[in-house]
């Protein structure tokens, strides 16, 4: 496959920030479907989309508020990258998640390069 990037330029960075945002739009859109796509050629070789949609809820929608690239393992080709959304349950089940409305929360991320191109992956 490509070489693994011994370090991130800022090209790279772009690259992979872009990846994250789009990944999180198509979470923040509710496609799982589409979501697969970003998981690494090795998870999607093991898990069938099937059973990977099955563990989606669509009782929460995201609202993406900041990416951010913490730290690049050249050996593993593993980025680890801070994702800040705000979230917010689609119902509100009482008047008390009314006040509360949306939380901030922040997802640590790794994102694996592989065959060209950033994954997500999920075994952390």
């Amino acid at each position: 496959g490509q070489q693994e990037p011994a370090e991130l330029t800022a090209a790279d960075l772009q690259d992979l920030e872009n990846r994250v945002r789009d990944r999180w739009e198509t979470k923040m859109a509710h496609d799982w479907s589409g979501l697969y796509e970003y998981s690494t050629p090795t998870f999607r070789r093991t898990f069938p989309k099937a059973m990977y949609i099955r563990k989606f809820s669509y009782m929460v929608n995201w609202e993406l508020t900041g990416i951010e690239v913490r730290n690049y393992d050249a050996d593993a080709a593993v980025a680890s990258v801070a994702v800040r959304v705000m979230s917010e349950p689609v119902k509100h089940t009482s008047e008390a998640s009314k006040a509360v409305g949306a939380i901030p929360h922040t997802f640590n991320e790794r994102w694996v390069f592989d065959e060209g191109q950033w994954w997500h992956s999920a075994n952390l």
